[in-house]
C-alpha cells in the first residue's frame, strides 16, 4: 500500500479488495510503505473516507482484519514520514525491512499493488 493522506480516494479500495480475497479463504497481506505508512499511524486513518460522510479508511482497514488479513508496515518508510513506533495502529500485525517485501513479493502467487 503506498496511497496515503494526500489521495484519500485511493485508500479504501485495497482494504475492500484484500477483505474480499481473505473472505475466499487466499492468505492475504498488506504491506505499507512510502506515504502508505502514514495509515498505520494512529489518528490518521480515521480521519480520511472517499465520500463524505462514507466510512473511514480505519474502517475498510479493520473489515480487512476481521477477515483475516495481515498488517505489515516497512521501517526504512516511517522516518520519512515522520511515523515512530510509538505511535501504530493496534491493527498492525509486524514492522519489518524492505527485505521482507521482497521475499513475500517472491514467495506469493499474485500481488496486487496500490
Amino acid at each position: 500500500m503506498t496511497s496515503g493522506p494526500s489521495q484519500p480516494e485511493r485508500c479504501a479500495t485495497p482494504f475492500f479488495m484484500a477483505a474480499l480475497f481473505a473472505a475466499m479463504d487466499a492468505e492475504v497481506t498488506v504491506y505499507f510503505t512510502m506515504e502508505g505508512i502514514r495509515l498505520v499511524q494512529r489518528g490518521v486513518a480515521d480521519t480520511l473516507s472517499v465520500v463524505k460522510g462514507g466510512k473511514t479508511v480505519i474502517e475498510f482497514m479493520r473489515d480487512a482484519k476481521a477477515a483475516g488479513v495481515t498488517f505489515r508496515a516497512c521501517a526504512p518508510s516511517m522516518p520519512g514520514f515522520g511515523v515512530s513506533g510509538s505511535e501504530l495502529i493496534p491493527e498492525l500485525d509486524d514492522v519489518s525491512s524492505g527485505g521482507a517485501l521482497a521475499d513475500l513479493i517472491l514467495e506469493s502467487d499474485k500481488v496486487l499493488t496500490f
